[in-house]
């Protein structure tokens, strides 16, 4: 981008947030400062990380000043490394976190400004996000989010999602597809659905085949009546998404030969 280029982009697995990582093996600079902010705003980053030698005060408090008046969408990391030898052993490498983003109260001044739907749904998916890290789910390292759904990508088949959806009178687990073209979209759909029987044999139970010609957007999903407003149907949910979850990207990843060039 420019004249300049970022040390590393990657895509975190499981949510897609976008990552650039800088490394500058001396102090902080206003000039690395100034490429980290650059970089994050040309590659959409969500996740931002400064790999340095040493981090001189006034850089540790832009970095906190950032993650304390960005949305809880963007998180900095300010790390400093270093190398460490026990007796005569090779050299190690440990990283510092100096500064990173204060989730929780990101997640407050949140859960604060939304709506009363919002709010429910952004409890929702922190109690089903602790679930899964006691239970050593798919969604344990996921963000809380006050959105109706968050998913997985199903790897070897474009555009293509495992998406978890709570509605007030019920949860859906669903392949969702959207490449951003809608005869892309078509075509993944109508491959797939030449392996109905086979996918919904792997998978356990039979989907809803979904083309909308409206939109964009094809899914395919099972829909099951559990409330995310309830108390008593979380726990129902929370089994239901785990487990359906597992069942769909392997049913669905066997398909993904169907893609190959």
């Amino acid at each position: 981008m420019g004249e300049f280029s970022v040390d590393i982009f990657a895509t975190e697995e499981g949510t897609g947030r976008k990552i650039i990582i800088e490394n500058q093996l001396e102090d902080t600079n206003h000039d690395h400062l100034g490429k980290i902010i650059t970089y994050a705003s040309g590659k959409d980053a969500e996740v931002i990380i400064w790999i340095v030698k040493r981090a001189r005060d006034e850089h540790k408090q832009a970095i906190e000043w950032l993650n304390n008046h960005t949305d809880d969408k963007c998180a900095f990391f300010l790390i400093e490394i270093e190398l460490w030898r026990i007796g005569k052993s090779d050299p190690a490498v440990k990283f510092n976190i100096v500064e990173r983003p204060n989730d929780w109260a990101k997640s407050m001044k949140k859960s604060s400004s939304l709506t009363q739907g919002g709010a429910q749904k952004l409890n929702f998916w922190q109690q089903f996000i602790e679930y899964n890290q006691a239970n050593n789910g798919v969604y344990a390292k996921s963000m809380p989010t006050s959105d109706t759904w968050i998913g997985k990508s199903i790897k070897g088949i474009p555009g293509t999602r495992v998406n978890i959806v709570v509605t007030k009178d019920s949860c859906r687990i669903e392949a969702n597809i959207n490449s951003g073209n809608q005869e892309k979209n078509k075509n993944i759909f109508d491959a797939l659905i030449t392996q109905k029987d086979v996918i919904e044999q792997e998978y356990g139970a039979k989907f809803v085949w979904q083309h909308l010609d409206e939109k964009k957007t094809c899914r395919i999903y099972e829909e099951r009546p559990l409330s995310y407003i309830s108390e008593d149907d979380r726990q129902a949910i929370f089994q239901f998404f785990c487990d359906a979850t597992n069942r769909m990207l392997t049913s669905f990843g066997h398909q993904a030969k169907l893609f190959k060039k």
